[in-house]
């Protein structure tokens, strides 16, 4: 299934969401979406660190959206 992962940056003080990133992959299954956006969490040249995801199909059906922890993101950085 093709899918449409967007990652954000989230405001604490009015919850305003800024896409920082934004990867199209072909991928089986919903476990291994979050799998692969996690990985790329970690591994993509964002100008910030993401705080947060969004997961959609070809369609813009959501099918996942959720924080993303600060070790996922900060895991083998310097």
């Amino acid at each position: 299934m093709k899918i449409v992962i967007e990652f954000y940056r989230t405001r604490d003080a009015d919850d305003a969401h800024a896409v920082i990133g934004r990867e199209t992959v072909e991928l089986d299954d919903l476990d291994g979406a979050i799998a692969a956006a996690r990985l790329l969490a970690r591994t993509l040249d964002m100008p910030q660190r993401p705080d947060s995801m969004t997961i959609t199909d070809a369609n813009g059906r959501i099918h996942y959206c959720g924080i993303i922890g600060s070790e996922a993101v900060d895991e083998g950085r310097q």
